[in-house]
């Protein structure tokens, strides 16, 4: 369900090519050629306007709803909109009209879901746009309204989340060269031999070998990446499908869903690491409201994975290849296809499914193989992220991730990674939300959060002082008085803290300029170059590239950095590639 227009229309005409002849063999048996195509182009019809009529009821709901400030209930018909085009058990790629009609709609939803923003037609798929804009906003933090005017973050669309691009959309449009297809029986052994490393069973087939050259080639960085950024969730996403009855190896289903990136999203409105489109998540009970978005999140998206996984398995009697396959296209594509081919074998149904399904099953098993044996296949020494480290608070109510980050002594990027299920800079309103912070930093931040009110959270700054440092110099830093000072924080004692709490709106310079401490002289700075990531820095100077990221504030350590940024890191630190470059010359 995932491609780009091109692709689709490449489908649809391969789809009419199979189709057309068969179409003609039944016409002659029956004596009637025209009257047969003619009955099939009108069934078809007939069920695309069926399919149509029940999207756009959806959507007249929606807008009715959103009209009336109903914004969730809006949300979810816009939501059963979509979801009865891709669930209604037809390829959308089989009809033109059909997909039109179905890009249209995303579109058009998506206007209404962020209209502060200007979008500029475009030649691709509209969610390309989603994963490349983010709300503007002004000095004051309000969202700016395209006529010019401001409006309450609360009261405008309802997506406020940054998405990047599935790698699944680039998947379907994946061409195998020539030297890529090229397998030598050899290497059909060796496949037979490496399948038994792999905790479930499954056919082999010369594809699955071809993508394994295509890693071994072109797309090695992106199996090198995947197989790093993996160390974040392996360990929790082994754990969850262990519990739930799935092969553990099936876990690298997320490297070929996401690439492990938990804002990743398709064309086709699926989203998160495990790519739930929003009737499925619903389906598997992740929670999509105003402020959180459940299939974004890490164990809850995880667990309804293995769960929809298994549910699968269940229904094609433990055959894993096939609920792979149904996972990417849906159960009713897969029924419809093994009924077509007669036989529940994936290689066997594979000319009856759509493209990107026959790139996908053989690229996960190709996934899996070089995981399991990264040595064998040309990946040595390739250093797995650190599992993802943090504690858990429960706050009430809505509190700035702003006021949070200010807290622990993070930034805000930093709090946003660690939980992108939230739809907004804020934790939900009226509920409590299981707050991720930085680990170590939880006593901290309940210290803090004790001292500001509720109806506070929203809207409070916190700030650090220095030792020695008194309310007057305080009050002159940022603009505030000695009197607001102590209002806000109840009378403290600032030789019992190092942070007080100020209101956000009229802060003039948060942050304390003074010299360097000792604190301060163990660390280093190193410039980043053009093309520059986090992790490559870290790789360089041999320094854990989690750690790395959260010295900075920087959310993810694949994330570009900007040529000539500083980054801080020990002192003790040394740079592997002048080290080898001595070694090599002499010195």
């Amino acid at each position: 369900m995932k491609t780009s227009i091109p692709r689709l229309i490449a489908c649809a005409l391969i789809l009419f090519a199979l189709i057309a002849p068969t179409a003609v063999i039944n016409a002659q048996t029956s004596g009637s050629s025209a009257r047969y195509i003619s009955n099939e182009v009108e069934k078809l019809d007939g069920r695309v306007t069926q399919v149509i009529n029940k999207a756009e009821d959806h959507f007249r709901k929606g807008k009715l709803n959103l009209d009336d400030s109903k914004r969730e209930q809006a949300r979810d018909e816009f939501d059963k909109a979509v979801d009865s085009v891709l669930e209604s058990g037809m390829d959308v790629r089989a009809s033109n009209r059909l997909q039109t009609f179905y890009l249209e709609l995303i579109e058009r939803i998506y206007r209404l879901e962020v209209p502060q923003q200007q979008i500029t037609p475009q030649s691709h798929s509209p969610f390309t746009q989603v994963a490349q804009t983010s709300p503007s906003t002004t000095g004051n933090g309000r969202l700016q309204v395209q006529d010019g005017g401001q409006q309450d973050p609360h009261q405008v669309g309802f997506r406020e989340q940054k998405f990047e691009p599935s790698p699944l959309d680039e998947l379907s449009k994946l061409v195998l060269d020539p030297e890529e297809q090229n397998v030598s029986p050899g290497a059909l052994s060796d496949l037979e031999l490496a399948k038994n490393a792999v905790d479930f069973g499954f056919n082999t087939n010369p594809l699955i070998q071809q993508y394994i050259n295509y890693y071994q080639g072109r797309g090695r960085s992106t199996m090198e990446n995947g197989i790093r950024r993996s160390g974040q969730f392996m360990k929790m996403a082994r754990k969850i499908f262990r519990e739930e009855g799935v092969p553990e190896d099936i876990v690298w289903l997320g490297q070929v869903e996401s690439s492990w990136r938990p804002r990743a999203q398709s064309w086709a409105a699926a989203s998160g690491l495990w790519q739930f489109i929003p009737g499925t998540g619903s389906r598997f009970g992740l929670r999509q409201t105003a402020w959180v978005d459940e299939r974004n999140g890490y164990e809850k998206a995880t667990r309804a994975s293995a769960k929809y996984l298994k549910f699968l398995a269940n229904r094609y009697n433990g055959n894993w290849e096939l609920a792979m396959a149904a996972y990417n296209t849906g159960e009713g594509n897969i029924d419809r296809a093994i009924s077509r081919a007669g036989s529940s074998n994936f290689w066997v149904i594979y000319p009856y499914i759509a493209q990107e399904t026959r790139n996908y099953v053989p690229n996960i098993l190709a996934t899996i193989l070089i995981a399991k044996n990264p040595d064998k296949y040309g990946f040595k020494n390739i250093r797995p992220d650190a599992p993802l480290s943090y504690d858990v608070v429960e706050v009430q109510g809505a509190t700035s991730l702003q006021l949070i980050a200010d807290a622990t002594d993070t930034s805000v990027d930093y709090i946003r990674s660690l939980n992108p299920e939230l739809r907004r800079d804020i934790t939900p309103r009226g509920e409590r939300y299981h707050l991720r912070v930085p680990a170590g930093r939880s006593k901290q931040f309940v210290a803090v959060l004790k001292r500001i009110p509720s109806d506070r959270r929203e809207s409070a700054r916190v700030i650090s002082i220095t030792p020695g440092e008194d309310l007057q110099a305080v009050a002159n830093r940022t603009g505030l008085s000695v009197a607001q000072i102590q209002a806000m924080n109840g009378g403290a004692d600032l030789s019992a803290t190092n942070k007080l709490v100020v209101p956000n709106n009229s802060v003039r310079n948060v942050a304390l300029v003074r010299a360097k401490s000792s604190a301060t002289s163990s660390l280093k700075s190193v410039k980043a170059g053009k093309g520059d990531t986090v992790a490559k820095i870290a790789a360089r100077y041999n320094v854990a590239a989690d750690e790395l990221a959260k010295l900075n504030g920087v959310p993810s350590v694949d994330a570009e950095l900007a040529a000539g940024r500083e980054i801080k890191m020990p002192s003790t630190a040394t740079n592997n590639t002048n080290s080898r470059s001595r070694r090599r010359s002499g010195r």
